[in-house]
């Protein structure tokens, strides 16, 4: 029984080889920058590490086939380095000698590709699924609605351009009741004449007020007096 059991665990153990390996057909390679990406927050790969991708990838493949039947012993793990770096295999439940197609493991790790990266703190920069293209992150929706934009773009443009009327209109007015005023104040001059006699300048008169000359004025009050 004992020499069935070592037999059993030893051709597994061969057929996993087989399955992950560099290169193996539905095999991917990773390659993690945790030291560029946190720095002296840097955590170090371990056991426990390869523990949680392990159960990130049974969770991304679970996720995408709404099935639960991918177990974290159905992710192999080989030739991992010291400077992390490891390929992967995702073997299928029912059939533990045969790989689950790459193409299903690449769409289930795009479907949950941010989920991975939070899992590690790192990002599609980071953490690189080499034989897989980069995500694009979603587009980032904008708290307020673009049309609300729009309006309130338009709706200052109008009042600006009220307000410039408002205000050019104002400054006309003042300019053409600032020329009426100078015009009228150039009229009330040219009414006021001075009168040279024998190069001599007389008193202004005033055309429209009149002029009493001073002489007659004596005259009428010396014949006129009693």
């Amino acid at each position: 029984m004992l020499r069935v059991l070592l037999l059993t665990l030893s051709v597994v153990a061969i057929a996993d080889a087989e399955l992950c390996k560099p290169d193996a057909q539905n095999a991917f390679k990773v390659r993690l920058s945790i030291k560029t990406a946190l720095g002296d927050n840097a955590y170090t790969w371990d056991a426990n590490e390869e523990y949680l991708f392990k159960a990130m990838m049974a969770f991304a493949m679970r996720k995408y086939s709404r099935k639960s039947t991918t177990q974290i012993s159905n992710v192999l793990l080989c030739n991992v380095t010291d400077r992390v770096s490891f390929w992967f295999v995702v073997t299928d439940s029912s059939k533990n000698v045969t790989a689950v197609p790459g193409s299903e493991v690449e769409a289930a790790i795009r479907m949950n590709r941010n989920r991975i990266n939070s899992a590690f703190l790192l990002s599609d920069k980071t953490l690189q699924f080499l034989k897989i293209t980069s995500t694009l992150s979603p587009p980032v929706e904008p708290s307020t609605p673009v049309w609300l934009i729009v309006f309130g773009v338009v709706l200052c443009l109008i009042v600006a351009g009220i307000v410039f009327l408002v205000v050019a209109g104002i400054q006309q007015r003042k300019k053409k009741n600032k020329e009426s005023t100078e015009r009228e104040n150039l009229e009330e001059k040219d009414e006021v004449t001075v009168t040279v006699e024998n190069g001599i300048p007389c008193e202004a008169l005033d055309l429209k007020a009149g002029h009493v000359n001073g002489v007659f004025a004596a005259d009428d009050e010396r014949f006129t007096s009693l």
